[in-house]
């Protein structure tokens, strides 16, 4: 079990009644609370969510509080910081005076900074700390009048190729107030990317798919993430660049496996993180399983840092794999469905 689900069992009498766990881990938390406590669950992880419907459990997946009514909330210290804000603005706003709020996360994952974000609402109290992890209580004391997600989002510009795109991004999205190097790296490649039925693996903001779109009005493109904020992110980009609605399909997935099949290029600046800690899994299986969703002459096409073994794994898999560049410590890699 996470160590801060832990934490949150050994504090269990201070739960009661409806309890939101936000942004909880995919784990037996829910099940283990005593039957006094009726848990619901808002991620915007949709492998989570998932996980948490096939153990019957109440999961909303959404960028969004749940309509629904509670008692108290729990909140799992997530990785971004104005994510965090964003998160206790919306408990603060849904959430009535004298209900708790409590925060549970890891010493490394700044749990004690977490809590301080809290201290505009109300007296923050430290109850637990144990697990590497700390677990504090928040009564809150202060409301706040729900702002419209737009007033959250960032915005920046980018040029290629003597194009101009207005990129737009929520809280915790990757990238989200500028264009990241391994980006703009691909990018002059997207050129050579194949037309047709295209997807972008991990979309994040949507400077990928908003790029293929722009670059052929005939292409059709599948934003695939698993984070809600990605998504919606994704899709405002796409709105602010005039994109057609025909043009983008945004897709929740778990992982490589949930994408279509028959695709004429899949194209990925692939995650490598679950939280705050590094993990190349979700990338690693791009590489293995990329080619049974491609079509038979279909492409793939990877920004990566160079030091990763991507090479080798998309050899393995495709027969072969060309480095189109390799620059400021990032490789662009190609393969074709098609062995040589």
């Amino acid at each position: 079990m996470d160590p801060r689900s832990e934490v949150v069992l050994r504090q269990q009498d201070q739960l009661k009644g409806r309890v939101l766990f936000i942004h909880a881990p995919n784990d037996q938390l829910l099940i283990e609370l005593r039957d006094t406590v009726q848990g619901s669950i808002w991620t915007w992880n949709f492998a989570d969510h998932q996980a948490h419907l096939a153990l019957g459990l109440d999961s909303h997946f959404a960028v969004t509080f749940p309509e629904q009514s509670f008692d108290q909330v729990v909140i799992f210290v997530p990785k971004s910081k104005e994510l965090l804000s964003y998160i206790i603005h919306q408990v603060a706003s849904h959430m009535q005076l004298g209900q708790s709020i409590f925060l549970v996360g890891e010493k490394k994952g700044g749990v004690e900074r977490a809590a301080k974000q809290l201290q505009t609402y109300g007296k923050t109290l430290k109850l637990d700390s144990a697990r590497h992890c700390q677990f504090w209580q928040l009564i809150l004391q202060q409301q706040e009048q729900e702002k419209p997600l737009e007033a959250w989002l960032k915005t920046y510009e980018i040029q290629v190729a003597g194009q101009i795109l207005q990129i737009c991004a929520l809280p915790g999205v990757f990238s989200q107030d500028h264009l990241d190097v391994g980006t703009a790296v691909l990018l002059p490649y997207l050129t050579q990317v194949k037309s047709g039925k295209l997807a972008d693996f991990g979309c994040g903001a949507g400077i990928i798919s908003c790029y293929l779109a722009k670059l052929n009005p005939e292409n059709v493109v599948h934003a695939l993430d698993v984070d809600a904020f990605a998504l919606k992110s994704t899709e405002l980009t796409c709105q602010h660049n005039a994109i057609s609605a025909n043009q983008i399909q945004l897709h929740a997935v778990t992982g490589i496996q949930d994408a279509p099949t028959g695709l004429d290029a899949l194209v990925s600046n692939p995650p490598f993180h679950q939280g705050i800690h590094t993990s190349y899994a979700v990338s690693e299986d791009l590489c293995q399983q990329a080619k049974r969703h491609l079509q038979g002459h279909g492409e793939l096409w990877i920004v990566a840092n160079r030091f990763l073994n991507y090479p080798i794994l998309i050899e393995q898999y495709f027969g072969h794999c060309d480095t189109k560049t390799d620059q400021q410590g990032f490789k662009v890699l190609y393969a074709c469905a098609t062995n040589r």
